[in-house]
């Protein structure tokens, strides 16, 4: 039982550690971001510009490919169970509502985090054990204004317009198997889409995007922040920022989905 009890004490205390260091990073990152400027302390806009390129404009074809595909599946299943009662014309409105409401920004996060999330953990994990950072705190130099809030705006500026690439997507997507396999044409799948969308789906998930954005930028600097080790520590640091961050991604997105529903309702 002593064993138990101290595990699980451990192991509170780090869950508690780890929250207290992603409140002080994110702390500091609103700091720099939102309040600095106003002081005199400008956002190092080169920088976040070559983050967006990076972590934005780079990830389109990958995430432009794979909601492409998952438009299809949704086509491809809401036409199996929708063909029974007569309805596939509702196929569309399935795709657009799945995609702009939920599968969208959901992909496009666990994309993001499998591919910036990790570069950003393993980038400043390898410059915390060549002592890089604490080079730039011996010079006076804010490790977080010059190594975080680039990725920061980055991430809040990319996120949502990635979202929407993978929105349009996943819908083009649905409209070819319905061009190819239901007979029908492309002007009346834009016409099903305009019809079953409202505003409110494709502010939903965008809204959702910026969080995920937030959660990605959080934890994959912040493991790279806390590396130990050497080079085994880097990469412990960056597979613990993709599956933490999945995991904080997936939670999140059940809490905004509950809240849009009950508030819908």
């Amino acid at each position: 039982m002593t064993a138990v009890f101290a595990f699980l004490g451990r192991n509170t205390l780090g869950f508690f550690r780890y929250l207290s260091g992603i409140y002080d990073l994110s702390a500091k990152a609103a700091y720099w971001t939102f309040v600095a400027p106003f002081k005199g302390r400008y956002v190092k806009w080169g920088s976040a510009i070559h983050q967006m390129v990076v972590a934005g404009v780079d990830s389109i074809p990958i995430v432009s490919l794979i909601s492409l595909f998952i438009g299809i599946v949704l086509g491809l299943q809401g036409a199996y169970q929708l063909a029974k009662f007569g309805a596939t014309y509702f196929v569309t409105a399935l795709v657009g509502v799945s995609m702009t409401r939920e599968l969208g920004p959901l992909i496009t996060a666990i994309v993001v985090a499998g591919r910036s999330g990790s570069a950003f953990a393993a980038e400043l994990g390898t410059m915390k054990v060549s002592e890089e950072i604490d080079a730039l705190e011996a010079m006076g130099l804010d490790s977080v204004r010059y190594l975080v809030v680039p990725k920061y705006l980055a991430m809040l500026v990319m996120m949502p317009c990635l979202t929407l690439i993978s929105d349009l997507s996943g819908i083009l997507g649905g409209a070819a198997f319905e061009i190819a396999q239901l007979g029908k044409t492309f002007s009346m799948c834009l016409s099903a889409t305009q019809d079953a969308l409202a505003m409110h789906d494709i502010t939903t998930g965008l809204i959702k995007s910026l969080v995920f954005g937030l959660i990605i930028t959080k934890i994959g600097c912040y493991e790279g922040f806390s590396v130990r080790g050497g080079a085994e520590g880097v990469g412990k640091a960056t597979t613990s920022s993709v599956v933490v961050s999945i995991f904080l991604i997936i939670l999140a997105d059940v809490v905004f989905t509950a809240i849009f529903y009950f508030t819908s309702s």
